[in-house]
């Protein structure tokens, strides 16, 4: 029988199925980790990892006292918080810590990351943000050109992510490389970087 490796088929994208950014976050680290979990269904370690991150970073949002400076500082006008929001159009669905708004019609996704800023923010992070402006920006109808972090280790360090098209197109392409891997069985070559295989699950079944 002729192998699925390196095939992609036509999108027909099941209409029940939705990408979280922790799909996505597993997907950069590596394609393979969605196809073995979700469509193999075989658990794996770094899943429990990031369901523990993301204990800590809820943590660190209950940790930050000061979150009116905060949004001063970057002159936030208003905020809603603990937003969960969904787009049937881009099949995405995410919980943002605190959605931020502006003068001029603008919006911004904040993150609260359980993290000291080690001087460079992480792709991973990056795409996170942009699938939140996406959400936003649909959800809202504001204007989504920028993002914050704020590492809750470094006393609560603050940084700003330019949001730009270019972003917007990569994420967009990253939901549907994900639906060739959810939705149509797509089986993704490995990640380039083979550092990544050292402790992971998979790495015999690769």
């Amino acid at each position: 029988m002729e192998s699925d490796f390196g095939k992609r088929r036509p999108h027909n994208h099941d209409t029940k199925i939705f990408v979280t950014p922790s799909d996505v976050i597993e997907y950069l680290f590596c394609p393979r980790f969605l196809y073995y979990m979700h469509v193999l269904k075989i658990e794996q370690h770094e899943h429990k990892r990031t369901l523990v991150n993301k204990g800590r970073d809820i943590h660190a949002l209950k940790m930050v006292t000061n979150k009116d400076y905060l949004r001063k500082k970057i002159g936030c006008l208003d905020k809603e918080i603990d937003v969960y929001l969904s787009s049937e159009k881009l099949k995405l669905v995410g919980r943002i810590d605190e959605v931020l708004f502006f003068d001029d019609d603008f919006a911004a996704p904040l993150d609260y990351k359980y993290a000291f800023w080690e001087g460079n923010i992480y792709k991973t992070h990056k795409i996170q943000q942009t699938l939140y402006a996406l959400l936003i920006e649909e959800n809202f109808q504001k204007k989504v050109q920028k993002a914050y972090l704020v590492y809750v280790r470094s006393k609560n360090h603050l940084e700003e992510i330019v949001i730009s098209q270019s972003m917007k197109r990569e994420a967009l392409k990253i939901i549907e490389d994900i639906f060739d891997i959810l939705n149509v069985n797509y089986f993704p070559a490995a990640t380039k970087y083979k550092n990544k295989c050292l402790d992971c699950t998979y790495r015999n079944l690769c």
